[in-house]
């Protein structure tokens, strides 16, 4: 199964399955003689773990890292750096019962005729749970970008129709839905536990801030930045859609409000969202990633199965009722990713 890998200098290549005996990263270009931070990594798999919140799904894992190469007295040697995570909590009984249906919303359908067979265990290898190992990767990909100044930050602005009024960013980690607005999340979290006991779910929106990098990243013509930034989000499963800076709002402005006027102590606004032709222009990088509704749901719907004939299915097992607050933590990873990447691909250039 190609698609496994991404990032050039920076690059991971992930592996496992929802259901497996385990999840896991290599990291190849990982910069030598660093001393790893062994607990922030793991703080930051503790932000995407199940379980974690009434309002997630109910799975136990406790997303443990193994390093299993590439550390040695606790710095890095420049060679590959290999993580694992093992899966305690997998019930692949739970879908036993629906093994021969496509789950509507799900990738079953296309896995099937794609590989003509798949992996029926919660999805597999097309199970966010997959993300586990992209958050570990991520989490040493912002060791190495706090070196250089740069700090990541996402959060739920949008969830079930609830928009945030207000950003401060103290709230995120305050409430379990990771919004920057504490009365906006108590909204959200409300239509949450509303939509879990209708049987459905709920989408919403990610804002994600990047301050502290400088003038310069991005490779043109294809390779520009937010080509790459918007690979890499699109690529977490559930996200339906990017935008940056005003993004879609571009279609009903003017080029004289769009375009961003320049000082000499830089722009004076931000409507291009740090990018422009797909290079860094030292303002904050901001882009807003679209969560789709889980699909997983309890709902009787309409399907089919392998073999075409009509068919009705309700999904049972662990869900999450709104994906947006262990989203949060896996698009900082990504955007991670990215920047490190980009970073050493900068330094080829200038030596």
């Amino acid at each position: 199964m190609a698609g496994n890998s991404f990032g050039q200098v920076f690059r991971i290549t992930t592996f496992g399955e929802s259901h497996g005996p385990a999840l896991g990263v290599i990291i190849d270009g990982v910069t030598p003689g660093v001393e790893l931070d062994l607990t922030a990594i793991q703080a930051e798999m503790d932000r995407r773990r199940p379980g974690q919140s009434k309002i997630t799904t109910q799975r136990k894992e406790t997303d443990q890292v193994e390093i299993l190469s590439g550390l040695f007295e606790g710095r890095t040697t420049g060679a590959p750096l290999a993580m694992l995570i093992r899966n305690a909590d997998a019930r692949p009984g739970d879908y036993e019962r629906i093994k021969d249906l496509f789950r509507p919303g799900h990738a079953d359908y296309t896995y099937f005729k794609k590989y003509g067979l798949r992996d029926w265990r919660g999805g597999g290898r097309s199970s966010a749970r997959t993300t586990a190992a992209c958050v570990a990767a991520g989490a040493v990909a912002r060791q190495l970008l706090a070196r250089r100044g740069v700090t990541i930050v996402a959060y739920t602005l949008r969830a079930g129709g609830v928009a945030c009024k207000t950003i401060d960013l103290n709230q995120i980690e305050m409430n379990p839905m990771r919004a920057p607005d504490a009365a906006a999340a108590t909204a959200m979290i409300e239509r949450v536990e509303q939509a879990r006991s209708n049987g459905d779910s709920i989408g919403g929106i990610i804002e994600c801030c990047v301050t502290g990098v400088p003038v310069g990243l991005g490779e043109p013509v294809f390779d520009k930045l937010d080509a790459d930034l918007a690979k890499a989000v699109v690529s977490i499963p559930a996200v339906k859609g990017i935008e940056f800076g005003a993004g879609f709002a571009a279609a009903d402005m003017t080029g004289t409000t769009h375009n961003d006027p320049m000082s000499p102590e830089g722009h004076l606004s931000n409507h291009a969202g740090g990018i422009l032709g797909g290079i860094s222009n030292g303002e904050e990088i901001l882009f807003r990633a679209v969560i789709k509704p889980t699909s997983s749901i309890s709902s009787e719907q309409k399907t089919i199965d392998v073999d075409g004939r009509p068919a009705l299915i309700r999904t049972k097992g662990r869900h999450d009722p709104c994906l947006c607050p262990r989203a949060v933590p896996v698009i900082e990873a990504m955007t991670a990713l990215v920047l490190e990447d980009y970073f050493k691909r900068q330094e080829t250039v200038h030596g």
